[in-house]
């Protein structure tokens, strides 16, 4: 056990300082783009998808939280939201940047979503009848971004949040790994093609970073391979769907959002998990 806790440790304290600079890029971008990408986003019309999908990529406050508000609104379609929703990676990216992932890795990952957002988003708009009708409502705030902070004091906080939360994660896979085996592990969702996409889906529905997170560390410590990482990220949006669900009254509308998030999601992430590129 001590053996476990020391590891965790030593492995959070090495992660720490690139975790902040991660974060702290991640807010200067947001912070200077991102309320001209809401606004690109609001007067795309059909466009939609494809510009969501190429936005969503870029990590920023309750990106995913400003599209659920803009579709309850009537401001988008169902295809600009899942387009946002399949693409965005909440807390993946500060992550792989934090432990030093192979920058083609990373570009490959972000590439793959966007490319799942848009072809997504664009066939599910050319089936659907629904109109954005412009009627702009700002209610980032009610989805708990706090925007107006200082991009060092923003960035600290998110770095503190994900670090407890890294430690948690860290500390409780390596005393499984330690238990049970990082053979036994791996097994359980690297040699299940199915099941482990299905289950990467299901955890990539949890709407806080905690998907992410646990998504991305199992990839990183090998309990887990490409495909069912990316079907759990692309299912993954966030506390997007939990905005939706509290903002959109039409439950029937919501689930039939979800469903689409999901099977698309995992389907996508299967094939894509088959390309010779990973």
């Amino acid at each position: 056990m001590l053996d476990v806790i020391q590891d965790t440790l030593l492995d959070g304290l090495k992660l720490l300082p690139f975790l902040f600079l991660a974060y702290l890029a991640i807010e200067l971008i947001e912070h200077h783009a991102g309320e001209k990408t809401e606004a690109v986003l609001r007067r795309s019309g059909r466009l939609g998808p494809v510009l969501g999908g190429v936005i969503g990529v870029v990590p920023q406050c309750g990106f995913s939280a400003a599209a659920a508000n803009f579709y309850a609104g009537g401001v988008i379609t169902r295809g600009t939201l899942l387009a946002v929703f399949l693409s965005t990676s909440d807390e993946m990216l500060p992550i792989l940047i934090g432990e030093s992932a192979p920058a083609g890795l990373i570009l490959k990952l972000l590439a793959v979503k966007a490319v799942c957002g848009i072809l997504v988003g664009t066939v599910v708009d050319l089936l659907s009848r629904r109109e954005p009708k412009l009627c702009i409502e700002e209610l980032c705030e009610e989805a708990g971004c706090k925007c107006e902070e200082s991009v060092w004091k923003s960035a600290l906080r998110h770095t503190i949040k994900i670090f407890g939360f890294l430690l948690l994660v860290t500390f409780c896979l390596n005393l499984v790994i330690d238990l049970w085996g990082a053979e036994h592990l791996a097994g359980f969702i690297l040699n299940r093609p199915v099941v482990g996409e299905l289950l990467a889906g299901v955890i990539g529905l949890i709407p806080n970073c905690a998907a992410s997170v646990v998504l991305t560390e199992l990839y990183l410590s090998g309990g887990m391979g490409v495909g069912a990482l990316l079907s759990g990220l692309l299912v993954g949006s966030g506390v997007g769907l939990l905005v939706l669900f509290r903002m959109h009254r039409h439950w029937k509308d919501n689930l039939l959002t979800l469903v689409i998030l999901y099977g698309s999601g995992v389907a996508l992430g299967s094939l894509a998990g088959l390309l010779p590129i990973f």
